[in-house]
Formats: structure tokens, C-alpha cells, sequence
């Protein structure tokens, strides 16, 4: 059950790891926190999102439950990761969307839907809407260029900036006192590799105890297939404003090369989460409630992960059915989609990404300090 204050049961459970010292091979949240002998509120959140939850500490702790200690880290870590996402919210008055995040999820989809289609009744003429449109600017004779670019831009610049200050208001609560190039360099290796996410062995012990590779094979698949797919927008950008080529584009062309891996990867990549979730829930509900499993994660999780499939569904759908008279519909239909995606980053999943890379900034310094020479042993 989620404890009533876990920065004092985080707090509890790091002492007794620290004496143990048994999972120190396991991760970056082990030799992190053997730099300290207490922890403050801001260390607490940082070694929350410096933990990746492959939970093979839990696995393969003496001291798990039902031992009377109880040490059960990735379970409280993750219950401090929420909070910190709520203290670290921008504006505040939205922080509440993380506890809600599935409910905030889908009315953000179905007011994004339910405003684009009525738009598009009311300013569209049918014969337009439902015609088959071919050749260059076909999808700007159903909305118009300017029309999509004031109105996602003004609604991504948006969450960047949340997301920026969010991440901003992460560093000064957690205490973090920023790091030079050759630590974000470092950062940015682990991020891209999920260094972390193998449990200090062959693969994440999850959604059970045996180690398997598949959680970190569907977390690359779900961060390039994004990556992918926002490349695919720059090069479109690209092609339309420097070289005047209007979309859309060809089926070899780089945007639609880009745009169909990154769809593909979007796709496969969250529905393998979702299925692995779906598996640690499950297992969760056959034990006793002090596994490792936190219920509370499970809005978090499955919104975001939904939202991201629903987008490249509809996307590659639209790519594919776009010289038919479907296509003015499923525009709609995807812009609505990815309006509700754009809104809700600040306020969901995505941000783990944010922090966790400012976390494996600051463990890369940390690191680095400790090991120059000189440093004296504690």
C-alpha cells in the first residue's frame, strides 16, 4: 500500500541499503547514494528519477517483504517520482493532472476531437471534406497551411515551455548545481543506451522476476520512433519553407520514409509496454499488496502510452489512405489526436524523460568528482 509520507520511508530504506551495499552493481541509484550518509528532500527526488525501475534490487534484496524491514525501493521511488512531477508542474494550478492523468488524457482527446470535427462541419464545405484530394497541397485544401501552423505551433510552443520550467523547477528542488558539457555528454550516452535499465545483468526483472530484454527493447523503440517522427516534421518544414515542395510527399521521400519507421515504432514499441504492464498488474494482483508493483503508476502509464499509439494509428492511416475520399476525415480525426497529445505532455509520462536525463547529469558529476584523484575516502 502507498505509504503516508514517502520521503521519510525513502528515507528509512536508503540507510538500510547503505549498510547492506549488496545491489551496488545494479545501477546508477546504488553508488549514488553511497555518497551521502543522510538524505535531504531535493537527494531523495533526485535518486527517485535516477532509478530506472528494473526492480532487481527488490528481486534480489534479503530484506524485501515479508522480512520485518520491508525494503521495497522500487515501489517508494516511484511514488516519490510522482510527486516530484506535481511539485515540479507548470502552472501549479495543473499539477493535480498527474494524480488524474488518465482522466485528464482522454477528455483531452475527446474535447480535441469533438472541437476539430465541429470545426471542420462548420468552416469546411462537405463537398471538400469528404472529397479525394491529390497532388501538392492536397491536405491544405481541407485546412489550410497557416490554419496548422498557428494553431500547433502556439500549442507546442506551449508545452515546451511548461516542460522547460518544469525542468528548471526540478533542478532547484533537487539541488542540482547544473554540470558541464562532458557530464550531459555522459547523460545524454546513458539515455540513449538505457544504461540503466538492465538490472546490472542481462535485463530488467519486469514484468516478473526472470530477467528479459523486451522492456528495454520496447522503451528504444518507443523513444526513436518518436524521435524518428519528429525528424520527419523538421525535414518537412524544411522541404516546404526552404525549398518551396509542398506536402504531400512521395512515398521514397525522407518525411515519409522517417515519418512510416516512426509511426511503426510508436506503435509497437508502447503496445509492448501496455502488454508488460498489463503483466506486472496482473502478477500484482494474485500477491499480497507489498510487491513492487505501484498502482497508482498504472493512469500515468497507459494514457500516455494509448495516446502515442492512437497518434501513429491515425497518422499512418492518413498516409496511407490519402488520395481517397478519406482523408479529409482522418486529418481531422489525426490533428485532433496529436492537438490532445501536444497539450497533455507537460502534464503526463513524457516528463520522466526530462528528469531523469537532469538526474544522470547530476550522477555523472557526482561520479566524476568522486573518483579524481585526490578524493578522499569516506
Amino acid at each position: 500500500m502507498p505509504w503516508s509520507d514517502p520521503l521519510t520511508e525513502a528515507e528509512r530504506q536508503f540507510t538500510i541499503c547503505n549498510a547492506c551495499r549488496y545491489c551496488e552493481g545494479h545501477c546508477a541509484v546504488f553508488p549514488a547514494m553511497e555518497l551521502r550518509r543522510t538524505f535531504s528532500k531535493g537527494d531523495l527526488g533526485y535518486l527517485a528519477n535516477l532509478c530506472h525501475d528494473c526492480r532487481a534490487c527488490y528481486h534480489h534484496c534479503q530484506y524485501a517483504p515479508p522480512h520485518e524491514f520491508a525494503v521495497n525501493l522500487p515501489r517508494v521511488l516511484s511514488q516519490l517520482r510522482t510527486d516530484t512531477y506535481i511539485e515540479c508542474a507548470w502552472p501549479r494550478a495543473f499539477a493535480q493532472a498527474f494524480r488524474e492523468n488518465g482522466v485528464v488524457t482522454a477528455m483531452a482527446v475527446v474535447f480535441a476531437l469533438v472541437l476539430f470535427i465541429m470545426a471542420a462541419m462548420f468552416f469546411v464545405d462537405g463537398a471538400v471534406l469528404y472529397a479525394a484530394h491529390t497532388g501538392e497541397g492536397a491536405f491544405y485544401q481541407v485546412i489550410s497551411h497557416e490554419v496548422m501552423v498557428w494553431t500547433f505551433g502556439a500549442a507546442f510552443g506551449y508545452a515546451l515551455f511548461a516542460m522547460a520550467m518544469g525542468y528548471l523547477r526540478f533542478r532547484r528542488i533537487t539541488g542540482d548545481r547544473g554540470g558541464g558539457l562532458p557530464s550531459a555528454a555522459r547523460a545524454g550516452h546513458d539515455a540513449a543506451r538505457l544504461t540503466y535499465l538492465h538490472g546490472g545483468g542481462t535485463g530488467c526483472t519486469y514484468p516478473g522476476e526472470a530477467p528479459t530484454p523486451w522492456r528495454r527493447w520496447f522503451h528504444h523503440m518507443t523513444a526513436y520512433g518518436f524521435l524518428l517522427c519528429f525528424a520527419a516534421t523538421s525535414v518537412a518544414t524544411v522541404y516546404h519553407y526552404v525549398f518551396g515542395w509542398i506536402a504531400p510527399y512521395g512515398w521514397t521521400s525522407w518525411p515519409v520514409i522517417l515519418g512510416t519507421l516512426g509511426g511503426i515504432g510508436l506503435i509497437v514499441g508502447p503496445a509492448g509496454l501496455l502488454a508488460l504492464h498489463h503483466q506486472a498488474m496482473a502478477a500484482a494482483r494474485k500477491e499480497p499488496d507489498d510487491g513492487p508493483e505501484d498502482p497508482d503508476r498504472m493512469a500515468l502509464d497507459t494514457g500516455f502510452a494509448a495516446l502515442l499509439i492512437a497518434t501513429s494509428a491515425t497518422g499512418l492511416a492518413l498516409l496511407l489512405l490519402r488520395e481517397t475520399a478519406a482523408m479529409g476525415m482522418l486529418l481531422v480525426v489525426h490533428l485532433g489526436i496529436v492537438m490532445a497529445l501536444f497539450v497533455t505532455l507537460p502534464y503526463g509520462k513524457f516528463v520522466h524523460g526530462l528528469y531523469r536525463f537532469a538526474a544522470l547529469k547530476r550522477h555523472a558529476r557526482e561520479q566524476a568528482a568522486a573518483q579524481a584523484p585526490g578524493m578522499r575516502e569516506e
